[in-house]
């Protein structure tokens, strides 16, 4: 793992570790799933000055971590520490449009949805309300059949 990396973890970097650890959480990154990450990198203005070279060495950042005993506190140890906590919300509704992003939430993407509401200390009514706004965000016509 690169140490200069994480002495320079920015918020930004935070914000992708968490898109990339719930699209793996279930270990299968679906294309839908990287493409929902592009996109927020490309559109949201948070990212506007960001780095994009940095997101291969963020991403490799989080599967060493998914293969330490105590790597996934270790990650949100590492995300709590670059990132301000009025991004907490941010995060978590980054990584719901990611969780969303391919039509279907296994159960292990749900639980790492719940332990990243646990994590960054997200409040159960804002959870749904942020939840819900990403389901609303990639419903399809055939959903509503």
């Amino acid at each position: 793992m690169s140490e200069s990396l994480l002495a320079s973890f920015s918020p930004q970097d935070a914000l992708i570790a968490v898109m990339i650890a719930e699209s793996a959480s279930d270990e299968n990154i679906t294309n839908s799933e990287l493409l929902s990450i592009t996109r927020i990198v490309d559109h949201m203005p948070i990212f506007a000055d960001y780095d994009g070279s940095r997101i291969k060495q963020v991403a490799q950042v989080v599967f060493d971590l998914f293969e330490e005993e105590d790597g996934l506190d270790a990650l949100f140890g590492i995300v709590r520490d670059a990132l301000p906590e009025a991004l907490y919300e941010t995060a978590y509704a980054m990584a719901c449009d990611v969780a969303a992003a391919d039509g279907r939430l296994r159960q292990s993407e749900l639980e790492f949805m719940a332990e990243i509401r646990y994590e960054l200390n997200i409040d159960r009514l804002h959870g749904a309300a942020i939840e819900r706004g990403a389901r609303a965000r990639h419903m399809q016509l055939s959903d509503t059949e």
